[in-house]
């Protein structure tokens, strides 16, 4: 599927607010659904790049030898998840983000169904 069917299903997911696909090598956002007036996509897209590449720095600074497959902030009435994608040759630099009304969201389902969009994506 392409970037606009991907983001349309993942606006399907039961409590979705916004989505995007970004590209955390740069901050930029590839394509985006949903968000409004309370939620720019494009300062979350660019704000959430930076929280990748910090967690991406810790894993390098304890020598983990592992890979990050999501990311979950969790707020008082919202869900912000980032699922970071596997390229074909493992070297992918871009992410999902998803956020959620958490009265209205699973976020067990979310997270499967994200996984879902990640393996039907080409980008």
């Amino acid at each position: 599927m392409n970037i606009e069917t991907a983001l349309k299903e993942a606006m399907n997911i039961s409590g979705a607010v916004g989505a995007a696909l970004v590209d955390y090598d740069s901050g930029m956002s590839l394509g985006s659904i949903g968000g409004g007036d309370w939620l720019n996509l494009e300062v979350a897209a660019a704000g959430n790049t930076e929280v990748v590449r910090s967690k991406q720095r810790v894993i390098q600074a304890l020598k983990l030898n592992d890979e990050i497959e999501d990311i979950l902030i969790t707020l008082h009435r919202q869900y912000h998840l980032i699922r970071l994608l596997k390229g074909q040759r493992g070297d992918s630099m871009l992410f999902l983000y998803l956020v959620l009304d958490r009265e209205r969201a699973n976020l067990a389902l979310a997270r499967h169904n994200l996984r879902a969009i990640e393996s039907d994506l080409t980008v």
